[in-house]
This record gives structure tokens, C-alpha cells and sequence, in this order.
């Protein structure tokens, strides 16, 4: 009888786990995250049974989870650096990489601020503080140093920055005042009525802007991860991405 009780109560908790809907992970680059939070819903209704979680951040700091072994399904980054080391490692499927969006680089300060209104009065003295992302990790705060060193500006200034863990903690510096000025992405700065955009770096003054998406290799649930990262470059995902000011990649 103890044997029969074992084998049904074994066949009910396999019964309950099959009934639990497939659930993917997406490390996804801290200035998406507006974006993949109005396209998760919209994934989950177009394919029932799947939900989607995100984990939001530096791309340099999610490539690292990664590589220690998070459980991540898909990554989407804000540069294409932290997708390479992981190609380079074999931890994503390459036959699923692709390029997804383009972004430009802005300098911010807060409304109704008077100075600056170029990237070289970074230099003057009525510039404090200046927010960055973290160049190590934060593929922001790498696109606005090569900006700086182009412009020959970074000798000048790096004694004033503050860096930042990601480029939304940027913008959240220079939102209070807390810094008199940032280097974000443009769709992070139209998110918020508590700046403006002083200046927009010249394309040749840093590396292009490019967002890849690929499955990690290690993935727990192939199917659902491939269709997600499908998903991000069909006809929908793509109407919310241009809403929100990326340029999408021709496919």
C-alpha cells in the first residue's frame, strides 16, 4: 500500500511540473528596459504558456553573470564587446546573434540648467560633476569616454566624474542635480522632462551604437528562448522600439 501511495504521489508532482508554464530569462541592457517591458507582455500573449522575466543592467556586468554561470536564456546588449567575450567563451549559440537596434550618444544637463551646451564646456569650471557610466562595464559610459578622447577633452574632465553603475543611474544624477551634467543614450534622454540634451556626439567621434541579442548556449528552454529573440525583430517589438527612438537594424 506504502509502495502505491509513493508511486501515485510521484506521478502527481511530475503531472505538476509539467503543468508549470516554461519560463525564459533576459539579461537585457539597463536602457532597453522600457522598451522590453512593453514587449514581454505582448511575447507572453502572442505564444500562451511562456512567461518572460528580465534581468536589467550594464552589459559588462550581465556578460560577467553569465560567464559565472547565471541562468540566463537570452542576453540583449548595448554593445557588441560583452556579446564577442561571450562568443569568444562558446556561452552563446551563434547561429541565433544578430543585430538588433542602433542608438546615439547625447549629452545631458538638467531643465532649465544654462551651461553646458557642448561637450567642450565639460571643461569649464562651472561644470562640477559629471555623471558617466562605468567605461569598464557600461557600454554608455565607453561610448561617452571615446567621445571625450576624441574630442581631447578627457585629461580635462576625469577628475570631475562620477561613475555610474548603469547608464539609467546616470540619468537619475543629473535628474536631481546631482551632477551637472551626463553622457547618455538619446532614448534615455527623452524618457525624462527633468533634462535636456545639451549636445549630440558626432557619429565618428565613437564606436557605433549597436544592440546584438543571441540564446545563451546554456539555455534551460530552447524553444521558448529562440522564439523570444525571434521575436524582438518581428513586426511588433519593432513598432515599440522605433516609438521609443532606436533605429532597428535592417534584418
Amino acid at each position: 500500500m506504502r509502495s502505491r501511495v509513493s508511486v501515485l504521489a510521484a506521478i502527481f508532482l511530475i503531472g505538476c511540473s509539467r503543468s508549470q508554464p516554461p519560463v525564459i530569462t533576459v539579461s537585457v541592457a539597463a536602457s532597453l528596459q522600457d522598451a522590453v517591458k512593453q514587449i514581454g507582455p505582448a511575447f507572453e500573449q502572442s505564444r500562451p504558456g511562456t512567461r518572460v522575466q528580465f534581468n536589467f543592467g550594464g552589459s559588462g556586468t550581465l556578460e560577467r553573470q553569465i560567464e559565472q554561470g547565471a541562468p540566463v536564456d537570452v542576453f540583449l546588449s548595448a554593445a557588441s564587446g560583452p556579446m564577442d567575450e561571450l562568443a569568444k567563451n562558446g556561452l552563446i549559440d551563434p547561429t541565433t546573434r544578430y543585430n538588433l537596434l542602433r542608438n546615439e550618444v547625447v549629452l545631458i544637463a538638467p531643465a532649465g540648467s544654462k551651461h553646458p551646451d557642448s561637450f567642450e564646456d565639460l571643461a569649464q569650471s562651472a561644470v562640477k560633476l559629471i555623471a558617466l557610466g562605468d567605461p569598464g562595464s557600461v557600454p554608455a559610459g565607453d561610448y561617452g569616454r571615446q567621445v571625450l578622447e576624441k574630442m581631447q577633452l578627457w585629461p580635462a574632465v576625469q577628475k570631475k566624474l562620477v561613475l555610474a553603475k548603469d547608464v539609467r543611474q546616470v540619468l537619475t544624477y543629473v535628474e536631481t542635480g546631482e551632477a551637472d551634467a551626463g553622457i547618455v543614450y538619446s532614448t534615455d534622454a527623452r524618457l525624462s522632462s527633468r533634462v535636456r540634451v545639451a549636445a549630440a556626439a558626432p557619429e565618428t567621434s565613437h564606436q557605433p551604437v549597436i544592440y546584438p541579442v543571441a540564446v545563451v548556449k546554456n539555455t534551460h528552454n530552447s524553444t521558448a528562448a529562440r522564439a523570444f529573440a525571434s521575436y524582438l525583430n518581428g513586426p511588433e517589438a519593432r513598432r515599440t522600439f522605433t516609438r521609443l527612438g532606436f533605429s532597428t537594424v535592417s534584418p
